[in-house]
């Protein structure tokens, strides 16, 4: 399968199956949108009514290209057949069993309101509580028991609001630490935060401890304030953003992402991104909000259109600052066109349910964060483990050749299928297809090719 769009002036050309992109002139542009559909006597006649007049532009210069084009074919670089079905579910078989990431609940509370909030402010359709030690020592035994011969394992402080509960989270990464050597493991930690309770020894812990720090900001003061509000309904930007400008400091601008949503509200989310740059972030992310339809937050197919130019324009602004020396990366744009997952995990997908987990306090298991509270998606529970196969086999089962809609999508290999939880809860099913962010994660990905194809070319 062959994608072909411009951007940035480039005429792009992605070879799906291979993921060979070519930056082309509009002659091998042309030819390669006919070449599937047409003979090459009508191609090149194509070609000479519509360029035989440019200067420079000759037949054999026309017959020379699209031969070109036939050899990089021949090389499997262009029309290159889909031979991974066979593939689909083996990488899952291989590791069946094997964890190796755990999303640690470690305070079901927040001390934010946030209106769209898909927790429900922390509590996930449940009771407000926070993790034990002892909760938390035994998901952390879980993940090293269950872990195979993996040596790096992965966990995220999560909530509500982990840093109300953050006595338990020193002394879980404490153990943790005590146990690696030991086991022949390492732990990688990642702390989410919306901020309000960052103070020195939170800034020491996390550069001390945290290889990532994800922090919630949606840019502007009146956006941000509109939905991130306490229980008395005040705003909390100018708390937060002050710590954030430390923490940041204090990690020396790394290893760490600004996070953002955007909503019906702010579809022209670049000028949160502006925001952000001017407050001095330059790790950036800002997402579509996930809501019930029916949601007043809710992106409308209105909507659509907006934020689509805002990806392009996002793009050019990176370009831009790129040009001047003054980067900054956006999450959703981060691509890695010479090399990238391998083939397995690009057909087989995040792996929520089978090698990541998120962990409630009370130690029950779900799939993935956006599960926690789904109680027909609970897997177990940290000592007894998976009890629940039958969700666990479902979620084994999801990858891109799962979903009958990805069949014809020239994104599939880079988006694995998509979200199991966003298609949950638009379809009903994790096997269905959020087709609003199908849209969005198709533009996005071709502004993340055009931004390395225009690296490369230098420009």
């Amino acid at each position: 399968m062959i994608h072909q769009y411009k951007l940035h002036g480039l005429p792009i050309v992605l070879d799906t199956c291979s993921g060979s992109v070519h930056v082309v002139d509009d002659i091998a542009y042309d030819i390669i949108e006919r070449y599937e559909t047409q003979s090459r006597e009508e191609i090149l006649s194509a070609m000479q009514e519509k360029y035989g007049h440019a200067e420079g532009v000759n037949a054999q210069e026309l017959a020379e290209c699209y031969d070109q084009i036939t050899e990089l074919a021949d090389q499997g670089k262009l029309f290159t057949p889909d031979t991974f079905a066979p593939m689909a579910g083996e990488l899952k078989q291989k590791t069946a069993g094997v964890v190796k990431a755990l999303c640690l609940h470690v305070a079901h509370t927040c001390n934010l309101n946030c209106s769209y909030c898909f927790a429900s402010q922390g509590k996930y359709h449940g009771e407000r509580a926070v993790m034990s030690f002892e909760v938390g020592k035994q998901a952390l035994d879980f993940l090293a028991a269950h872990s195979g011969s993996r040596k790096n394992l992965e966990v995220d402080f999560f909530g509500g609001e982990p840093l109300m509960n953050f006595d338990v989270v020193k002394r879980l990464v404490a153990y943790a630490r005590s146990i690696e050597k030991e086991l022949h493991k390492n732990f990688r930690f990642t702390l989410t935060t919306n901020g309000m309770l960052i103070d020195d020894d939170v800034i020491d812990f996390a550069n001390r401890e945290c290889s990532n720090v994800v922090l919630s900001l949606d840019g502007r003061k009146e956006i941000h304030d509109r939905f991130r509000v306490d229980y008395a309904g005040r705003g909390s930007w100018e708390r937060i953003v002050p710590k954030f400008q430390r923490l940041v400091q204090a990690r020396k601008g790394k290893n760490y992402y600004m996070r953002g949503t955007f909503t019906h509200l702010n579809p022209d989310f670049l000028k949160d991104i502006q925001t952000m740059l001017d407050l001095g972030f330059t790790e950036l992310s800002m997402e579509p909000v996930v809501c019930a339809p029916d949601d007043p937050s809710a992106l409308t197919e209105a909507d659509k259109p907006i934020v689509m130019e805002q990806y392009e324009k996002l793009a050019e602004l990176m370009l831009q600052r790129r040009k001047e020396g003054r980067p900054f990366t956006f999450y959703h744009y981060m691509i890695d066109l010479t090399g990238g997952p391998c083939i397995y995990k690009r057909i087989s997908g995040c792996g929520s349910g089978t090698e990541y987990m998120a962990v409630t306090p009370w130690g029950d298991l779900y799939p993935c964060h956006q599960f926690v509270g789904e109680e027909k998606f609970r897997l177990g529970n940290v000592w007894d483990g998976v009890t629940n196969p039958a969700v666990q086999e479902e979620f084994a089962a999801c990858n891109v050749y799962a979903r009958p809609e990805c069949s014809g999508c020239w994104a599939r290999l880079y988006c694995s299928g998509g979200c199991a939880a966003n298609a949950y809860h638009a379809t009903g099913s994790v096997r269905g297809v959020y087709q609003y962010g199908c849209d969005l994660f198709r533009k996005r990905m071709e502004c993340a090719i055009m931004l390395e194809a225009a690296k490369a070319l230098n420009k």
